[in-house]
C-alpha cells in the first residue's frame, strides 16, 4: 500500500482505540459517531480519506446492534470517500455464538454479520479469538485471525509452578487449552458438557487428574459465567488445591460477576477486548491488554508484513 495509514474508531472502546493508538504514537481520525434525533446512527468523516490504508477499531459488543451498525455506517462512509483499503478491526466479534444452527428455524447469525460487513465494503478483517474458528470461512474476504494465548499464557507462567493442570472446560476448546499448556507447561483435563438451553450448561464428566494440582480453565469467554463456575466447582470436587482461570473476552452478561466471585476461582485473567464492568472485583479478576498486539498487526498490515510473529 501506498496509502497513508489512518485509524478510526467507533463508540464501542474507546479506552482501547486510545490505547493502540499510544502505542502506534499517532492520532486518532476525526470522526463524528453519534445518533440523530430520532435515534438513528449517524456517521460524518471529518478527514480526507482518499487513497488512504484506513483501519476502524470497533468491538461488536453490549449495545450489539447500536455498535454493529455503527461499524456499517463507517465501513460506507470510508468506502464512499475513496479510502484504498478498509481494514476492520473488530477485537470481540458479537453474534459469533450462533455459528451452525443446532434446531431447526434459527438462523446462522455470525455468517449474516460476516455477509454484512463484506457488502458495506471492508476489504479485510482484524479480530481475536474468534468464538469457532470456522467463521474466518464465513467471510469472502481476507481474515487475520489473532489469538491472545500467548498474552495469556505468559501471565500465567509467572506464577503456576510446574505441575498445574490446564483445563478446557469444553471439548470445543481443546486445542485452545492444549495451545496454552505447551507455553505453561503442565498436564490437560478436558471436561465434557452440554447445553440443555440457551446459556445453561451442565457438566458431564471430567478426563484428566488435578487432585493435589492447580487447576487453570481456559476459556475464550465469559459470558454468563455458568460454565466458569460450573467447571471449578467440578475441580474442586476432583480435589484441585487451587481454580484459575483465563479468558479472552470478558462479556460478563447478567450476573456473571457474582457467579465468579462465589465460585472457588481464586485469580481470573481477562484480556481487553471488552469495555469491562466497572464495578469489576480487581482483587479477584486482572485485565491484560492487547492494544500492543494489534497495534503491531495494524502496521504489519499496513507494511504488507507477515503477522505470523505475532502468535509466538
Amino acid at each position: 500500500m501506498d496509502g497513508r495509514l489512518q485509524v478510526f474508531a467507533g463508540n464501542s472502546h474507546p479506552r482501547l482505540a486510545a490505547d493502540i493508538m499510544a502505542e502506534l504514537e499517532a492520532p486518532l481520525g476525526r470522526a463524528l459517531v453519534g445518533t440523530f434525533e430520532n435515534g438513528e446512527t449517524r456517521v460524518k468523516l471529518e478527514e480526507n480519506v482518499r487513497g488512504s490504508d484506513v483501519f476502524i477499531i470497533q468491538s461488536i459488543c453490549n449495545p450489539y446492534d447500536h455498535h454493529l451498525m455503527e461499524l456499517l455506517l463507517m465501513i460506507d462512509a470510508l468506502r464512499r470517500a475513496s479510502a484504498a483499503r478498509i481494514t476492520a478491526v473488530i477485537p470481540y466479534y458479537g453474534y459469533a455464538k450462533q455459528e451452525k444452527k443446532t434446531s431447526g428455524r434459527e438462523p446462522i447469525s455470525a455468517k449474516l454479520v460476516a455477509n454484512l460487513i463484506c457488502t458495506a465494503g471492508a476489504h479485510r478483517v482484524l479480530t481475536i479469538d474468534l468464538h469457532a474458528p470456522a467463521i474466518e470461512g464465513f467471510f469472502d474476504i481476507p481474515v487475520d485471525h489473532l489469538r491472545a494465548t500467548p498474552l495469556l499464557a505468559r501471565r500465567f507462567r509467572q506464577e503456576v509452578a510446574d505441575g498445574a493442570v490446564v483445563v478446557s472446560p469444553d471439548a470445543g476448546g481443546v486445542a485452545r487449552a492444549e495451545d496454552f499448556r505447551e507455553r505453561t507447561g503442565g498436564d490437560l483435563a478436558i471436561i465434557s458438557k452440554r447445553h440443555p438451553g440457551a446459556d445453561v450448561s451442565e457438566a458431564l464428566e471430567m478426563v484428566g487428574d488435578v487432585a493435589g494440582k492447580t487447576a487453570v480453565i481456559v476459556d475464550d469467554m465469559i459470558s454468563t459465567g455458568g460454565t466458569l463456575g460450573l467447571a471449578a466447582r467440578l475441580l474442586k470436587e476432583r480435589g484441585a488445591t487451587e481454580v484459575r482461570a483465563a479468558a479472552t473476552h470478558g462479556v460478563f452478561a447478567g450476573k456473571a460477576l457474582k457467579v465468579i466471585v462465589d465460585s472457588p476461582i481464586s485469580r481470573l485473567c481477562v484480556a481487553d477486548t471488552l469495555p469491562l464492568p466497572a464495578d469489576m472485583p480487581t482483587d479477584q479478576i486482572e485485565t491484560i491488554t492487547v492494544a500492543p498486539l494489534l497495534a503491531e498487526a495494524i502496521m504489519r498490515i499496513h507494511k504488507d508484513l507477515s503477522i505470523s510473529v505475532l502468535f509466538t
